[in-house]
């Protein structure tokens, strides 16, 4: 049975972010991630989380100026000093949540540009390389154009290579099923054959981004097949209520209480 975690960016919205925890819990999840904890001291996430019995899935390390439109800085050659600095800052609070895996945002590039690729590439290893001495992993996510217009990593088949080649262990995919069907379709085939390189999973509806309950795909059959090839780890539920968040749990609830 998959293991489910609810984004507490996009859930839950009817209550302030720090009281998102006990919500979630009370609707039956075991786990949570969010894009982003860091305008609250990482104590009081580690606190929210223990009180409740929940386990931290996910969380992005810092992206710059996000109301700006800055999405990370992996891809950009002359932003590396924030990169690590920004790597660093995500520290404290993956030791407060105890969190296992942390997301590396690429940032607005062109990818044809061989010195955005580059710098993507030493951005990844030198990530990795840190993280993985603090017993974490790094995931990397492609995001489909639609949504993030100019995003440099918006393309699996280009994740995929990459992570093969550089060969880290602790370098993983975030598979997310919503921006995967937008850029590719053929989701479940991509799943079958990127399964060895997967540290996460995210879903959401196609193509509003609301509950996984209908539209484009099978949802039901998509967790089977999760559970088929095996998959440990946690899909993140990345969606847009389409109204209150405890409204639009009908699909939730044959899994609700699955332990992490």
């Amino acid at each position: 049975m998959p293991r489910f975690a609810a984004n507490l960016t996009m859930m839950f919205n009817e209550v302030p972010f720090l009281d998102r925890f006990e919500a979630a819990a009370k609707a039956g999840f075991t786990a949570v991630e969010f894009l982003f904890p860091y305008d609250f001291p990482a104590d009081a996430i580690g606190e929210r989380l223990r009180g409740n019995g929940l386990t931290q899935a996910l969380f992005n390390l810092p992206p710059g100026n996000w109301e700006a439109g800055e999405k990370g800085f992996a891809a950009l050659p002359d932003r590396f000093g924030d990169l690590q600095d920004s790597v660093r800052t995500a520290l404290p609070y993956a030791q407060a949540t105890g969190v296992k895996r942390l997301h590396l945002m690429a940032g607005i590039a062109d990818r044809r540009d061989p010195q955005a690729e580059a710098a993507f590439t030493r951005s990844v290893v030198w990530t990795a390389e840190f993280l993985m001495a603090h017993g974490l992993d790094v995931v990397i996510e492609p995001i489909n154009p639609r949504n993030v217009p100019g995003y440099f990593l918006n393309d699996f088949n280009f994740a995929r290579d990459l992570i093969v080649e550089l060969e880290i262990p602790n370098l993983k995919l975030q598979f997310d099923i919503y921006h995967c069907q937008i850029i590719h379709g053929d989701v479940t085939m991509r799943l079958r054959e990127m399964m060895p390189i997967i540290g996460h999973i995210q879903i959401a509806s196609i193509p509003s981004r609301h509950e996984p309950d209908g539209e484009e795909l099978n949802y039901p059959f998509l967790f089977k097949e999760l559970d088929r090839l095996g998959y440990g780890g946690f899909v993140g539920c990345e969606y847009n209520p389409r109204g209150k968040t405890t409204d639009g749990l009908a699909w939730f609830k044959p899994y609700a209480g699955a332990k992490p």
